[in-house]
């Protein structure tokens, strides 16, 4: 079912939200503590999406779990931050084990995750998938459920909708077609991030100048707050907004 998590606010190193807390997703990919009965452990990829300078995201992902790559914590000691996605991988069975399959997905500013299931998959998103354009399908990264709900939450995006809305109705279409999916989604252009909360947990922690949002709380401080299923928050360094979600 994976875990994922977003930063805003004032520059951090990679390494002090990905790999130094308590509960962070390097332990939450061998010892998640709320999977909700989406698999046990989370050791199928990861991904890290950050932005430079103003510049458009870069991404470092791999098909290893998080814990075997003796890359990362060198790269996350030195590389500091503002804006940040990442992501550890469960992958559903029949799903492809490549790094492509693992978020961040992304185009342009964007950088997007999903954490759940689509159920039915593949036959219940034929339907969605046959009104976007066909380039969109031959050029997916991966043939996953992931990555098509990227494609249909992309489309929005490039038709102009903000990025709540985006989110909002791609679960509302989903979980239509394919009723019972876990639809958490993970969308940032690193000055906003959107997530859904559908199927899943997402827990909130504010400062004055600065929003995370995780799968569930990295540390034990006492301003982690649980987001209630069926809830969209969008956020900015500043600021947060939730509203219900529509939810088959």
């Amino acid at each position: 079912m994976c875990r994922h998590l977003a930063y805003l606010g004032p520059p951090v190193s990679l390494r002090s939200l990905l790999l130094d807390p308590p509960y962070g997703l390097l332990r939450q990919s061998w010892a998640p503590r709320d999977m909700r009965g989406g698999g046990t452990i989370n050791a199928d990829g990861f991904g890290v999406g950050w932005y430079p300078d103003d510049g458009d995201p870069v991404r470092y992902r791999r098909a290893q779990p998080l814990w075997s790559d003796t890359t990362l914590p060198e790269l996350a000691a030195v590389t500091v931050v503002g804006a940040v996605l990442a992501a550890v991988r469960s992958a559903t069975v029949g799903m492809p084990l490549h790094e492509t399959a693992a978020a961040p997905f992304a185009e342009g500013r964007w950088l997007f995750s999903h954490n759940g299931v689509v159920r039915g998959w593949p036959d219940s998103l034929v339907p969605l998938a046959a009104g976007l354009p066909v380039r969109d399908l031959l050029t997916l990264e991966v043939p996953s459920d992931s990555a098509l709900l990227w494609a249909l939450v992309r489309h929005r995006l490039r038709a102009g909708a903000a990025p709540g809305d985006a989110l909002a109705e791609t679960v509302a279409a989903v979980s239509a077609a394919a009723p019972g999916s876990r639809l958490n989604l993970l969308l940032t252009d690193g000055a906003t991030v959107a997530a859904s909360v559908a199927g899943h947990a997402l827990s909130v922690r504010r400062t004055p100048d600065s929003v995370l949002l995780a799968s569930e709380p990295f540390d034990d401080d006492p301003g982690w707050r649980a987001v209630p299923d069926g809830r969209l928050v969008v956020a900015t360094a500043a600021g947060l907004d939730s509203r219900e979600l529509t939810v088959a």
